[in-house]
């Protein structure tokens, strides 16, 4: 299930992202504030924590930037 989570959020980063997706030449030079992106930092952490805290980590990071 982990596996799953990490391949759609590569998916979003790839095909739908502001910042490396296709979708970045609306953005040029990125749209996330933060290092490394939202997306990237949820990744990381489901590996290390799991699904629901890495998810969770993840939300919070996404709602914290505005």
């Amino acid at each position: 299930m982990k596996k799953i989570v990490i391949k759609l959020i590569s998916f979003y980063q790839i095909y739908l992202s502001f910042d490396r997706g296709v979708l970045a030449i609306f953005a040029p030079g990125g749209a996330c504030k933060q290092s490394p992106t939202c997306s990237e930092y949820t990744k990381q952490m489901v590996e290390k924590y799991g699904i629901l805290i890495g998810v969770y980590k993840g939300i919070r990071r996404v709602i914290s930037c505005r």
